[in-house]
């Protein structure tokens, strides 16, 4: 396999990359890494930026094979600094990003309502994908079930509870690895299935909790992610995340539209 730390640190300076077949979801790039490739493009453009906040991802084609990133700076703030980055396949638009950079400013407030659930140790928990068929890229990654629903259980309601990591060991700390990480589980919905069937991404947008904790990492690498859908009809869910870090640090909440095809 091509480790994601080949992958980030082959990227040309003139933005050119490649993604082998083994990070393939079907005929297209898994999503995880197409949005990680956008961040990568932005911090190796404009080196200087402030932690990333905040980044919108628009799925609008395939991505597989040459890939040229793009970004360019759509505005720079006192504190803040906005950047779009376009991932090009041949052609074609394959993902669109808008990204939000933003320094620490001092505050009087601070709260947190995000309490990482009580679960098994990583040891204690069998593989999520045991007894099935995972998608290609999935083999770049452990994910063992933390609780929740059972994939392909024909679950009532849609709800995932994983603790996941990278296999490589040079990705399982920093932003990047953690932006390629945050996508890696079916959507919620995939609990309802009676058996596997195509999805697609459509946008997935995500918030930085712990700039900290995300642009650092510590231990294992290993993250908690609980995905609850709140919706599936006429082809397409919706569900929100939260990714957890193994010190229980909540560092990413994002939500998500997949287009299913059952």
């Amino acid at each position: 396999m091509t480790s994601f730390s080949e992958i980030i640190d082959a990227i040309t300076p003139a933005g050119g990359a490649h993604v082998p077949e083994d990070w393939q979801q079907g005929r297209t790039t898994y999503g995880g890494l197409s949005a990680a490739l956008c961040v990568a493009g932005a911090l190796r453009s404009m080196p200087d930026l402030p932690p990333l906040r905040s980044a919108q991802f628009t799925f609008i084609g395939p991505a597989a094979g040459a890939l040229q990133i793009t970004p360019a700076a759509l505005r720079a703030g006192k504190n803040s600094v906005f950047v779009g980055v376009d991932l090009h396949a041949e052609s074609s638009l394959a993902t669109r990003a808008t990204l939000s950079f933003a320094a620490s400013r001092a505050s009087s407030l601070r709260y947190r309502a995000l309490p990482a659930p009580s679960v098994p140790a990583p040891e204690l928990c069998p593989g999520f994908f045991a007894g099935g068929t995972p998608p290609r890229f999935a083999a770049q990654f452990d994910m063992l079930r933390a609780g929740g629903h059972a994939p392909l259980s024909r679950a009532a309601e849609p709800g995932l509870l994983v603790w996941f990591r990278h296999r490589d060991p040079a990705a399982r700390h920093g932003l990047l690895g953690l932006i390629a990480l945050a996508d890696a589980l079916p959507p919620a919905a995939f609990s309802m299935f009676s058996a596997p069937a195509p999805i697609s991404t459509i946008t997935w947008s995500i918030d930085i909790l712990d700039a900290d904790a995300a642009y650092g990492g510590g231990g294992e690498g290993w993250h908690l992610m609980h995905s609850r859908g709140d919706q599936a009809a006429d082809g397409y869910t919706s569900q929100e995340m939260i990714v957890w870090n193994d010190a229980g640090i909540p560092v990413l909440a994002a939500r998500q539209v997949v287009a299913i095809f059952v």
